[in-house]
């Protein structure tokens, strides 16, 4: 029927291709997952980048923008 090699995997290795597969079905998973916890570019600012981001979009005015930067230095 399935001849002498048990399941016709070949010299009863077949199991290796089988665990080598859920190696890289985990691996691959764990990738996903680690790249949705990374924090974002934009975290990597300091507090004076942000301040200056913030003025030039114009939520902060001059007088906020000297303040804050006062208080951050």
């Amino acid at each position: 029927m399935y001849g002498l090699h048990g399941m016709g995997m070949g010299f009863g290795f077949g199991w290796i291709i089988g665990i080598a597969v859920l190696v890289l079905i985990v691996w691959a998973i764990m990738k996903v997952v680690n790249n949705c916890h990374q924090p974002r570019k934009d975290d990597d600012r300091s507090g004076l980048d942000i301040l200056k981001q913030r003025y030039a979009n114009g939520e902060i005015s001059k007088e906020e923008y000297e303040e804050m930067k006062r208080v951050i230095s």
